[in-house]
């Protein structure tokens, strides 16, 4: 009965993790696939090229590695398809590339942010996009490439380890967590870290005074409480400061387990793969909200791509039928008064030429 108890809650849990995988892939791939396209209908975006490549590297995990972590994960209700040893050798290069791929160009892109903020007025000192974004793919593809020098898979009757965490990069794993995961890490806290220096720096610069002499203040209860602090003061900068907690938090939050599951023994990283693993890919679906919907050009776009997409409903009434003006008017009624005809208007004295009027000439 033991058994049997424990072979269905082993099979509930896999359930359970495989709806919430699948919950995972199909929110990446929807998710960077509207923001792709808002961000290719957006004209003006500063940092469109490096949002342009965090959603395509996006994809491309959703569409490679996220599925094969579905069918051919080692735990039960995740997948129990067998790898032979060239489709386990190729599961292993592409998560050891994306995955980089993938923190440096999130790192790029706060590095990017930080110089358009900081320095907005010095475009020399920004190098060009293209440029840096070949140097992280090049950075990818070495720590890739890493993964073909581990050991070489077990025999098919042994279960296919194809991950990095079980053992994929050999002794190369604590050097490609530390490149593919502390170096971004580094980066993009030092960024925001900037980005948050900043603007609370501008938070606490006292406003400038008013051209003019100053307003006299009233002597009224208002205006004296007005003088009074707040009973809850806050800490300047607090608004800017939630972007970059948002970012730092979701990639602590992502990476860092599995990060330090890299660090630690194959055999120990091997019994929390499937949990640490799809952990770090739920932040291919968290990118596109946080890079994206923060964004207010990104939220405008959607908005206008949103409104053009959806039928839009006749209106009963138009909005200027709500005015004070014309709701007067149309409870008063039509005027009593009848207009006067043209023969009964009151002619307009003609202009003199040298500035008169006729009836002023008339009254002298």
């Amino acid at each position: 009965m033991a058994n049997s108890t424990g072979l269905t809650t082993s099979e509930v849990v896999g359930s359970v993790g495989l709806v919430l995988a699948a919950v995972v892939e199909a929110a990446a791939l929807l998710g960077n696939g509207a923001l792709l396209v808002v961000v290719l209908r957006t004209p003006g975006l500063r940092d469109a090229l490096y949002l342009v490549h965090l959603c395509v590297v996006d994809l491309l995990a959703a569409a490679s590695i996220m599925p094969l972590g579905l069918v051919a994960a080692p735990p039960p209700g995740l997948g129990r398809l067998r790898l032979g040893p060239a489709p386990c050798r190729a599961s292993r290069f592409l998560s050891a590339a994306l995955l980089p791929a993938c923190t440096l160009g999130v790192a790029a892109l706060g590095l990017a942010r930080y110089r358009l903020i900081v320095h907005p007025l010095r475009p020399g000192a920004r190098p060009p996009p293209g440029l840096v974004l070949a140097a992280v793919w090049a950075a990818a593809g070495l720590l890739g490439a890493l993964s073909l020098l581990g050991p070489p898979p077990a025999p098919p009757p042994a279960p296919a380890r194809c991950s990095v965490l079980a053992g994929g990069l050999g002794p190369f794993r604590p050097l490609w967590a530390l490149l593919a995961f502390a170096l971004p890490a580094l980066l993009l806290l030092g960024a925001y870290s900037g980005i948050f220096l900043v603007a609370r720096r501008a938070a606490l610069r006292p406003p400038r005074p008013a051209r003019g002499s100053p307003r006299p203040r009233s002597d009224s209860l208002d205006s004296r409480l007005s003088i009074l602090p707040p009973l809850r003061p806050r800490l300047p900068g607090g608004k800017a400061a939630l972007a970059p907690a948002l970012a730092v938090g979701q990639f602590a939050a992502c990476w860092l387990p599995y990060c330090c599951a890299c660090l630690v023994p194959a055999a120990q990283a091997a019994v929390a793969e499937a949990p640490v693993t799809w952990v770090a890919y739920s932040a291919f679906a968290a990118h596109p909200f946080l890079y994206g919907l923060l964004q207010r050009p990104v939220r405008r776009a959607l908005g206008r791509l949103a409104r053009r997409a959806l039928p839009q409903s006749p209106r009963a009434c138009t909005p200027r039928a709500w005015h004070l003006p014309a709701l007067l008017q149309h409870l008063q009624g039509p005027s009593e008064s009848p207009a006067l005809p043209s023969s009964e208007a009151p002619e307009q004295a003609p202009d003199l030429p040298g500035g008169e009027n006729l009836s002023m000439s008339r009254a002298t």
